[in-house]
C-alpha cells in the first residue's frame, strides 16, 4: 500500500487553481470584481485568441501598495476580511484570497498598479506561481494585469478548452453581466482589437440593456422596485412576449454578484407562470439588495453559489414583487406588419419625421392639373411645417391610451365582427383588436374557478346520474388523504360500496365534462406529482378542464355573446393571457395600416 505523504507547495497550488480558474473567463470574472472592489469608474477588459494567449485588465481602482504586492499573490491573502466573523458580514465580491495565486500558478502575469499618494508605480513579474521581477515604474493611478500563455504549465488542462471563438463568447458573457450589475462603472471590452461593448457608466440599467440586448427588450421592460424589511429589488423585468426557451435570459443579483439560485429562478418562474406557455423562461435583470448577515456567500470558490437563512421569505418577496408589477398592465401585443424593404427603426427617443398623407393615385392627375392653375402645387408635397411649440402644447392627459379592458372604453367599443368563426374584431379609438373567443373563454372560466377557490364560494352542480368510479389502491388511499380538497373545488364525492365511489356534484363551470375517464385523470395527475400541494396540482387540472369547457374555434358567436365574453374579460385581473400562456388579444395600430396601404409615409 502505498504511504501517505505531503503534496509540494507547486502541486497544491495548481490543484487549488483547478477549483477557481477553470477557463479564460475566469480570470476575467476575478480581475473584474477585484477592480469593483478596488473602487474603481472605469474598467477595461481586453482579449486575444479568447484569451488564451493574451487578457489584459486596467482600471482606475485605489491600486496595491508596493511593499504589499507579493503578499497579494500568496493564498489565502486579501484585504477584503480579517477574522472568520467578517465573513458573516462581507460585501465586497471578493473574499477568499485565492484567485491572484490562482491565476499566477498557471499562466505568465505582470502586474502594474500605482496607488493615489505615490510619485511612481511598480512592475511585477510573476509566472508558474515563481516570482521574477520587481520594479519601479512610471504609470497611472490604477491596477493593470496583463496574463499571458495561460495553462502554459498544464497543457493537459489546456486541451480541454474550446475555440478561441468560444472561450471569446465566454468572457463577453462575463463582461455582460458585470456591465448590467455595475451601471454605474465604465466597462469597456476589446476582442482582438475590435471593440464589442463600452458602457458610459452613467449609472442607467436601461441604457446597458439596450447596448447587450438591443432595442426590441429595451422597448418591453418594466421597472421593478419594491422594498421589504429585509432588502429590496430593484430592477427591469420584461414582457411576457419576450420569453425565450432557455433561462439565458434571467439575470439576477444578490448585492451586486451574479449567482444562480434555484430559489430565486422558480420565484421568478412562478411569477410569470399564468403569462406563458409552457418551457417559456421570462427576460429579467435586477439586483435583490439583502442584508449580508442573511446570507452565506462561502459556499463555493466561484462565489456562484450562497446560502440564505430564510428561503421562503425570499422567494414569497420576489414572487410578489413580480407579480405585482405585471399585474395591472395591459399587455396586449402589437403587430407590426413587416416588409423587406422597410428601413431599419430608428433609436428610441431620436428626433423622428413627421408623418404625412400622399394623394391617392387617383387623384396625382387631377392635382397635376390643378397645378397648373395654381403654380403652386407639387405631385410629391412636403410635410407640413412644424407647428409652433405653443401649438404643441397638448394636454397630457389627453394623449393617455384608453385600455380596452377598461370600465371607460366600454362605450367606445366598435365590435367589426367575427373572423373565420373564431376571431373577434374591435375597434378603439386608433387601435385595431383581435380577440381569441377560445383563448379569452378559457381565461374567463379558469379565473372564475381560482375566484371561487380563494372566496370559498364555489358552485356545484348535481348529476343525475352519478358518476361511478373504481378505483385502485393507491387512487383510493390519495382520495382519502385529499377529500377535502376535492370538495373545497365543487365535488361531492361519496363511498358506493368497496372501492366503488360516486361523483355527485362537480363544479359547475366544469358541468357536462367531468367523466368517470376525466375524474380518474385528475388522480392519476396528484400521483405522478408526488406529494406537492393539492389545491395547486387540481388547480392546474382545471385548467385544462377549462380549456376543453371553453367555446373552440370554428364556432359562430352572436354580437351579444361577444360583447359579454369581452365584458367578462373586464374583471380579470390578467386577462391578457389563457391559463397555459397563450395571449387572448394582440392590437394593430391604424398608423401601421395605413403604412401597409402607402397612406402615409
Amino acid at each position: 500500500m502505498p504511504s501517505i505523504q505531503v503534496l509540494d507547495q507547486n502541486t497544491i497550488n495548481q490543484i487549488a487553481a483547478g477549483e477557481v480558474i477553470e477557463r479564460p473567463s475566469s480570470v476575467a470574472k476575478e480581475l473584474l470584481e477585484n477592480a469593483i472592489d478596488a473602487k474603481a469608474t472605469a474598467i477595461t477588459v481586453e482579449i486575444k485568441d479568447g484569451g488564451i494567449s493574451f487578457i489584459r485588465i486596467t482600471d482606475n481602482g485605489c491600486g496595491i501598495k508596493p511593499e504589499e504586492i507579493p503578499l497579494a499573490f500568496l493564498r489565502h491573502s486579501t484585504s477584503k476580511i480579517r477574522t472568520v466573523e467578517d465573513l458573516l458580514t462581507v460585501s465586497s465580491l471578493g473574499f477568499r484570497g485565492e484567485a491572484l495565486s490562482s491565476i499566477a500558478s498557471v499562466a505568465q502575469v505582470e502586474l502594474i498598479t500605482k496607488i493615489p499618494e505615490a510619485l511612481n508605480g511598480a512592475r511585477y513579474l510573476i509566472e508558474g506561481g515563481q516570482e521574477q521581477k520587481v520594479e519601479e515604474v512610471g504609470c497611472p493611478e490604477g491596477t493593470t494585469f496583463l496574463i499571458r500563455n495561460l495553462f502554459f504549465n498544464t497543457p493537459a488542462r489546456k486541451k480541454f478548452l474550446k475555440t478561441a471563438q468560444t472561450e471569446a463568447g465566454y468572457i463577453a458573457e462575463v463582461v455582460e453581466r458585470i456591465a448590467l450589475s455595475h451601471p454605474e462603472i465604465s466597462i469597456r471590452f476589446i476582442n482582438n482589437n475590435q471593440n464589442k461593448l463600452h458602457t458610459s457608466g452613467n449609472g442607467s440599467l436601461k441604457d446597458i440593456i439596450y447596448q447587450v440586448y438591443g432595442r426590441e427588450i429595451t422597448t418591453n421592460l418594466f421597472s421593478i422596485n419594491t422594498e421589504s424589511n429585509f432588502g429590496n429589488i430593484q430592477g427591469f423585468i420584461g414582457k411576457p412576449l419576450i420569453s425565450r426557451g432557455n433561462r439565458s435570459f434571467e439575470n439576477y443579483y444578490v448585492n451586486g454578484r451574479y449567482i444562480r439560485s434555484q430559489i430565486i429562478a422558480r420565484a421568478i418562474e412562478d411569477a410569470y407562470q399564468p403569462y406563458l406557455m409552457q418551457h417559456k423562461y421570462p427576460f429579467v435583470v435586477f439586483n435583490l439588495s439583502i442584508k449580508p448577515e442573511l446570507l452565506d456567500i462561502n459556499v463555493h470558490p466561484t462565489k456562484m453559489e450562497l446560502r440564505f437563512r430564510n428561503s421562503q421569505e425570499v422567494y414569497e418577496f420576489i414572487k410578489d414583487s413580480i407579480t405585482k408589477t405585471l399585474g395591472h398592465k395591459e399587455l396586449i401585443p402589437e403587430i407590426e406588419l413587416k416588409e423587406t424593404d422597410k428601413k431599419p427603426l430608428p433609436i428610441e427617443n431620436a428626433p423622428q419625421k413627421p408623418s404625412y398623407r400622399i394623394p391617392e393615385p387617383f387623384e396625382t392627375k387631377r392635382m397635376e392639373e390643378i397645378k397648373e392653375y395654381t403654380g403652386g402645387y407639387t405631385a410629391n408635397p412636403k410635410p407640413p411645417s412644424s407647428p409652433k411649440k405653443e401649438e404643441e402644447k397638448v394636454p397630457e392627459q389627453l394623449n393617455l391610451p384608453v385600455q380596452l379592458l377598461s370600465e371607460e372604453a366600454k362605450p367606445q367599443h366598435k365590435i367589426i365582427g367575427q373572423l373565420f368563426q373564431t376571431y373577434w374584431l374591435v375597434e378603439l379609438q386608433d387601435k385595431f383588436y383581435f380577440i381569441d373567443q377560445h383563448a379569452a373563454h378559457e381565461k374567463v372560466l379558469y379565473e372564475k374557478t381560482i375566484k371561487n377557490l380563494k372566496n370559498k364560494e364555489f358552485a356545484s352542480q348535481l348529476l343525475q346520474p352519478p358518476i361511478i368510479v373504481t378505483l385502485d389502491l393507491k387512487q383510493e388511499t390519495l382520495l382519502k388523504q385529499n377529500i377535502k380538497s376535492f370538495e373545497e373545488i365543487g365535488f361531492t364525492v361519496e363511498p358506493f360500496g368497496g372501492r366503488e365511489y360516486a361523483v355527485s356534484a362537480v363544479p359547475y363551470n366544469l358541468f357536462g365534462l367531468v367523466s368517470k375517464e376525466v375524474f380518474l385523470e385528475m388522480l392519476d395527475h396528484l400521483l405522478e406529482e408526488g406529494k406537492g400541494n393539492t389545491q395547486t396540482l387540481l388547480l392546474e387540472q382545471i385548467a385544462s378542464m377549462s380549456c376543453k369547457a371553453a367555446v373552440k374555434g370554428n364556432f359562430s358567436l352572436s354580437t351579444e355573446e361577444a360583447k359579454s365574453l369581452i365584458d367578462q374579460l373586464l374583471t380579470l385581473e390578467n386577462p391578457y393571457h389563457c391559463p397555459h400562456g397563450r395571449p387572448t388579444i394582440i392590437a394593430m395600430t391604424k398608423t401601421e395600416i395605413e403604412r401597409k396601404f402607402k397612406r402615409i409615409l
